[in-house]
């Protein structure tokens, strides 16, 4: 055992002792490679472009924003929260000729409508109170308008002229102030509907709208989330000081089943708590309110298929990985309605 052995069963051993023992320790060894596949994950995206993702969806992303990074045109940026919408103006600024020049981040949906105009439009009528609202803080560099699709018709009706004539008019001022800027606008799903509803400038929306960038959210990319997971456990124990923590089962199977509805957000939180040692309700105990049956049918399913993901449907390996007869494991198949085939690569036809 001192020298790297699993486990020791002494002569005369029982063949279901050894085969228990067998399974434990293949089940050992596949934690084992799944958190060392963790490591480098985490240690090839260290230095890398921060939009991580290897997936047909996210490499198209990346080819398209270098594509209009050095194109001074407008950008309307759709996705839901917690995908990475700031994080992608960010890098169209970093990567456009620009770079130099101020990036001003606005939270629309957090200005108090009190004080939003000066603070955007800034302040001119009174020498007692001159200010420079951040649109005009941004000349010469990129404005990005966060969460678009909260602000109010008056609003709208100002930011449209900002974005048509590229001038500014601070309240209490009797002339405008011209501008070079990039505008960057985001917003989540259902911009379209909010125009059908009114709540929105069609005009607006199709001035920002000279191109759409839409960021897809985790759960249309599940390939790409070993790959950040590791990325994010790696930048988490960097900021706290502490070793990258071993992922267990519970873990690798909630991080290929949960729909992450706060996407990278929710996802750079477990990492964080993991890498703490926080004790959290997730990934077991998210389900307090259901039966224990059913919790236990629930973390059934989700390591089985965790487990086929792992082995590419391969059904040996993952006999192997969960220590069960060959039997058992296809009525849980069968009651869990899993098709192996799902898990399997993609063939290519053959070359005629």
């Amino acid at each position: 055992l001192k020298n790297g052995a699993f486990d020791f069963i002494p002569k005369p051993f029982a063949t279901d002792h050894l085969i228990a023992g067998a399974r434990r320790a293949l089940e050992m060894r596949r934690l084992v490679l799944d958190n060392r596949r963790l490591r480098a994950a985490a240690e090839e995206t260290v230095g890398a472009e921060p939009l991580i993702g290897e997936t047909p969806v996210m490499v198209r992303l990346r080819e398209t924003m270098r594509q209009i990074a050095q194109a001074d045109i407008d950008v309307l940026v759709e996705g839901e929260t917690g995908t990475g919408k700031e994080l992608v103006a960010v890098l169209l600024h970093r990567w456009s000729n620009r770079r130099s020049r101020p990036f001003v981040a606005v939270n629309c949906a957090a200005l108090p409508e009190a004080v939003a105009e000066i603070e955007l439009f800034g302040h001119d009528g009174d020498s007692r109170l001159p200010r420079t609202g951040r649109i005009e803080a941004s000349n010469r560099g990129t404005l990005f308008l966060d969460e678009i699709e909260s602000t109010l018709p008056a609003f709208q009706a100002k930011l449209l002229r900002v974005l048509e004539e590229r001038e500014v008019m601070p309240v209490g001022g009797d002339l405008p102030r011209a501008l070079d800027l990039r505008v960057i606008a985001a917003a989540k799903p259902g911009l379209d509907h909010a125009v059908e509803e009114g709540r929105f400038r069609a005009d607006l929306l199709f001035r920002l709208d000279a191109v759409r960038l839409r960021i897809p959210p985790l759960r249309e990319r599940r390939d790409d989330i070993p790959l950040l997971f590791g990325h994010l456990l790696h930048q988490a124990a960097e900021r706290f000081g502490r070793e990258v923590p071993t992922i267990d089962t519970a873990t690798l199977a909630y991080l290929g089943q949960h729909d992450w509805p706060g996407n990278v957000r929710e996802l750079d939180n477990l990492a964080k708590r993991l890498v703490l040692r926080v004790e959290a309700e997730e990934p077991i105990d998210e389900d307090s309110d259901i039966p224990l049956p059913a919790r236990v049918d629930k973390f059934e399913e989700a390591t089985i298929r965790a487990v086929l993901q792992q082995v590419s449907g391969d059904v040996r390996s993952a006999l192997a990985a969960l220590g069960i007869p060959r039997k058992t494991f296809y009525d849980k198949l069968k009651r869990h309605d899993i098709d192996v085939e799902a898990y399997r690569p993609t063939k290519s036809p053959p070359s005629s």
